[in-house]
């Protein structure tokens, strides 16, 4: 299977300004063959694919030796990809009937990432094979960056990134063949429902805590944000007010990745069988629709409870823990089985009646037609495993 492996840069200060410099021109190159690619169409009608923009590079790098031309040419290569795939990405939503989202050029803040497609060609992870206490990324251009390797890396290494967040710099590896680490078989299942209350609770009864990392770093952005709205546009202070605020939201999403890490690997190694819940995210977090009067205005769509549930939910990240889940299932030999989310919650477990009363409140449940009790998020629990192996059976069956 592919995985990927995420390690911490620790840069010199010269090399860390020709990660920049490095950075800033591959966004120039993307940017230039975005322009190249609208002014085609717009003035000629001419389409311009990749491997025309490719062709061009080394034109490009001849005539720019100390800009252009100090970086790998495979890597800019990466870059022009990264191009067209928007460009398909943009065909396909169109082709759908999606709102297309026509490609946009990149800003300083918008293009943090640099790919080297192949361990070897203008790169090398563990370029001093024989250092007795430290593991080197060789970049071209740049030169031979300590890692802080924390874990073993597994696999064949394939291609080699550089991500900038905030003001670290990571190495991502994306490796094949990597291995399987199978747990031992448990014969045990189980169901799980997402809340905002408890992150996720299983049909044994168990809660998962949703820690809200957002909320809690909400005191220190109140005060961050507007002091960074009345900064001068352009100005040191703003710059350095805009890196406060980013610190924060980082700090928030590594907290939050590290909750959903560690429930996904306990739920992991303590059931052969998850069932979940198929969650449109994106939907359910999307701003209540206005709803007009007919007279030229508009009436109460609770627009302002909608807004802190989606806060909730998005602080929650369900879609990070489901995709963590997955992805530690696969690597573990678990199976993970998604269902229609579609009245779990109003279904009694024992009889099966469903109906919008049964739901107390956030947390009770009584079945208005056989007097059943349980906390709520338990009995949805509880109908999420049962959907879960038929549907399991179902496709064994087939």
């Amino acid at each position: 299977m592919r995985r990927s492996f995420k390690f911490l840069l620790r840069p010199t200060r010269k090399q860390a300004a020709a990660l920049t410099a490095c950075m800033e021109e591959h966004r120039e190159l993307y940017n230039a063959a975005l322009e190249h690619r609208r002014i085609a169409c717009r003035k000629a009608g001419v389409t311009v694919r990749y491997g025309d923009q490719s062709a061009d590079l080394k034109h490009i790098r001849a005539g720019d030796p100390d800009g252009q031309g100090r970086w790998s040419f495979s890597s800019q290569q990466a870059t022009l990809r990264r191009l067209d795939k928007a460009f398909k990405a943009f065909f396909a939503r169109l082709r759908a009937g999606r709102t297309p989202g026509f490609p946009r050029f990149k800003g300083r803040g918008r293009f943090d990432t640099v790919e080297w497609p192949k361990d070897g060609d203008g790169c090398r992870w563990d370029s001093q094979p024989g250092h007795p206490t430290a593991t080197f990324v060789r970049l071209q251009g740049i030169g031979h960056v300590r890692v802080h390797q924390h874990r073993r890396v597994l696999g064949t290494v394939k291609t080699i990134s550089v991500k900038r967040e905030g003001s670290r710099w990571f190495v991502v590896l994306s490796c094949d063949d990597v291995p399987a680490a199978a747990f031992t078989a448990t014969g045990t299942v189980a169901g799980i429902d997402m809340g905002v209350a408890s992150l996720a609770t299983t049909s044994d009864g168990d809660h998962i805590g949703n820690q809200r990392h957002l909320a809690a770093s909400a005191d220190r952005l109140a005060a961050a944000q507007p002091d960074l709205t009345r900064k001068k546009r352009g100005s040191n202070c703003r710059r350095k007010a805009v890196t406060r605020v980013a610190a924060l939201h980082a700090k928030v999403r590594r907290q939050r990745l590290d909750s959903a890490h560690k429930a996904a690997l306990a739920l992991v190694r303590d059931y052969g069988v998850i069932a979940h819940e198929a969650l449109n995210v994106a939907g359910m977090t999307r701003r209540a629709a206005p709803r007009p009067d007919g007279e030229g205005g508009y009436l109460p769509n609770g627009a302002a409870a909608k807004s802190g549930l989606n806060r909730s939910i998005l602080d929650a990240g369900w879609g990070v823990f489901l995709t963590i889940l997955a992805h530690k299932a696969e690597s573990a030999g678990r199976e993970l089985v998604a269902v229609s989310p579609a009245n779990t919650s109003r279904t009694c477990s024992r009889c099966g009646h469903c109906a919008r009363e049964n739901r107390l409140t956030q947390a009770g449940f009584r079945c208005t037609a056989c007097g059943h009790e349980a906390h709520a998020d338990v009995n949805a629990a509880i109908n999420i495993l049962r959907a879960g192996l038929a549907l399991r059976d179902a496709a064994q069956a087939a």
